[in-house]
């Protein structure tokens, strides 16, 4: 018989991936999401149940709609600057939605969770590639919501015995290799989809000098200058969290379990345009900004516990694999025009 599994923020970027990765392995899907990110043709063939996690009431009226056997969590709102100017609105969804859905999950008898938390709780790093054991001192409100549930999904597994994994990465890229989903945020705040926004509008006759694309500092102490991040593919963070899925249904993990997800190397933000300049076939240019306050240099994860542990492996480590599948997602898709125009 088929699982049936619960993907709480199914209809935006990263969940509405998720729900293709579970139908393609053959589990039962509903999704719940408020569509304030999302959107309801993202989740193809899945039922869609529109309801906020900050009502009990939506999240019952879920639970009894379905019986589910593992739910999973990408409906955290994300927006780091967000973040600082409204808190409130990050703490009741982030953290009070969250909850709600625990006690939900606990008024229902459902104990398997995944939860898509980031590398933000760590903050500042130490060193670099920053492992499960680098401590947590997250820097913004975003990054505090997300340690918050971390520590509470701890206490529940302590008290209640619910069985959950954390999972902790960077920065999600690319779209579906098939092209059935793909990359829409409003505001666009990833730097991929900005610079192939820019090749968009190049190609689409704009003027090269009048590029919309900014790079905040290039005087970094790193290579060429510019910051350097750690990008997953969107199908590998879906495969991970499959394995996850997998784990908690076999009764083999052990209270909240926590990995880090990473690509194993950094990118800079110039090696990234330089690959969309490739892939693209556009002369994409850049203004060069002032750096933004708190910007790390370099930002990378070690994912050496979830290669040990659940077996997972990137299958999209190169840049322009990744940059690729978002370009043809990009080019193909008529719903969402260049942010920047022409």
């Amino acid at each position: 018989m088929k699982k049936t599994v619960l993907v709480v923020g199914g209809a935006g970027y990263i969940g509405s991936h998720m729900v293709l990765a579970l139908q393609d392995a053959g589990y039962s899907v509903v999704v719940f999401d408020n569509l304030s990110c999302g959107f309801a043709d993202a989740v193809g063939s899945a039922p869609l149940l529109v309801g906020d996690l900050r009502s009990p009431a939506d999240l019952d009226a879920c639970f009894a709609a379905h019986s589910i056997d593992l739910v999973m969590h990408f409906a955290a709102l994300a927006y780091v600057g967000e973040s600082v100017t409204e808190p409130e609105l990050y703490y009741q969804n982030n953290v009070v939605g969250a909850l709600n859905l625990l006690a939900t999950m606990r008024r229902h008898g459902v104990g398997r969770l995944v939860f898509s938390s980031t590398c933000a709780t760590y903050g500042e790093p130490d060193s670099v590639p920053i492992a499960e054991t680098h401590p947590q001192r997250p820097i913004n409100p975003y990054g505090r919501t997300k340690l918050m549930i971390e520590q509470a999904l701890a206490d529940y597994a302590t008290a209640y015995g619910l069985q959950s994994v954390n999972l902790r990465y960077f920065n999600a890229a690319g779209c579906d290799p098939k092209g059935r989903a793909g990359e829409r945020h409003d505001p666009e705040t990833h730097l991929i989809p900005l610079v192939l926004a820019e090749a968009l509008r190049v190609k689409r006759g704009g003027d090269l000098a009048e590029t919309r694309l900014s790079v905040f500092g290039t005087d970094f102490p790193t290579a060429d200058g510019s910051c350097v991040r750690d990008y997953i593919h969107v199908a590998d963070l879906c495969s991970a969290h499959l394995l996850a899925a997998e784990r908690l249904l076999a009764d083999k993990a052990q209270g909240a379990e926590v990995y880090n997800l990473a690509n194993g190397a950094g990118f800079s933000v110039l090696e990234v345009i330089a690959a969309c300049r490739e892939v693209t076939g556009q002369p994409i240019r850049y203004r060069a900004m002032p750096p933004r306050a708190g910007d790390p240099a370099v930002l990378i994860g070690d994912a050496g516990k979830a290669a040990e542990v659940l077996g997972w492996q990137p299958a999209y480590a190169d840049l322009r694999q990744i940059i690729a599948t978002a370009w043809r997602w990009v080019e193909a898709s008529s719903r969402t025009p260049c942010p920047f125009g022409r």
